[in-house]
């Protein structure tokens, strides 16, 4: 992932290795969800951002993160100006292959490598994930830090109540369980076994499936 042109200009002081991974500084607030940050040896991800700029004092910077290697989770407040040290991640297409207890394991295409994320990481998108599924995963020293799913993933719907004879209109929907587990509102004439398309972003329903 290429350094973004606003961290030539907002703090940055160094690009360098460590490990395997590419670290650059940059100032605090440059910082965006999804980041991540060595802090006292330990690698953390951003899970919020917030720029603070009160009427008196210093403008600084609130991050809520996770750390990466056991998933505690910790807030750090720094002035918005002051440095601190990003790991450039990467960020690519993966295969799902499967989940055991170990966790989701996920295969690059290009030469077959393998990786493992932990519950954790996955959160919700385990419920949409699908065998053979292509997911774009973000990595540092290949070790997986989110997953972002396809827009759209298609379903089976398990169990809804009957259609009404003659109801064709979509204006009223109705609960169903797909075969994942999870629920959604679909238009009423839909029934049992049928294949609908569902948004992952929150899970709602796009269309019945033309396959």
């Amino acid at each position: 992932m290429a350094i973004g042109s606003a961290e030539h200009h907002q703090g940055r002081e160094y690009a360098g290795h460590k490990s395997r991974g590419l670290y650059v500084k940059v100032a605090a607030s440059s910082l965006r969800k999804g980041n991540v940050i060595d802090m006292d040896g330990k690698l953390y991800v951003a899970l919020s951002v917030q720029n603070i700029h009160p009427g008196k004092g210093t403008p600084v910077t609130q991050v809520d993160m996770r750390r990466i290697s056991d998933g505690v989770k910790v807030s750090e407040r720094w002035r918005t100006t002051e440095s601190v040290e990003r790991a450039i991640v990467d960020e690519r297409p993966y295969t799902f292959l499967y989940s055991d207890g170990e966790g989701f394991h996920f295969m690059n295409p290009e030469n077959y490598d393998q990786v493992v994320a932990s519950v954790d990481v996955v959160g919700d998108a385990a419920a949409y994930l699908q065998d053979g599924m292509t997911v774009s995963l973000m990595t540092h020293d290949d070790i997986p830090l989110a997953v972002e799913l396809p827009a759209r993933v298609t379903l089976e719907i398990a169990d809804t109540e009957p259609a009404v004879k003659g109801q064709t209109s979509s204006g009223s929907y109705k609960p169903a369980i797909m075969t994942n587990g999870q629920r959604v509102m679909v238009p009423p004439y839909l029934t049992v076994g049928t294949r609908i398309v569902v948004l992952t972003e929150d899970g709602t329903y796009y269309e019945r499936a033309k396959d």
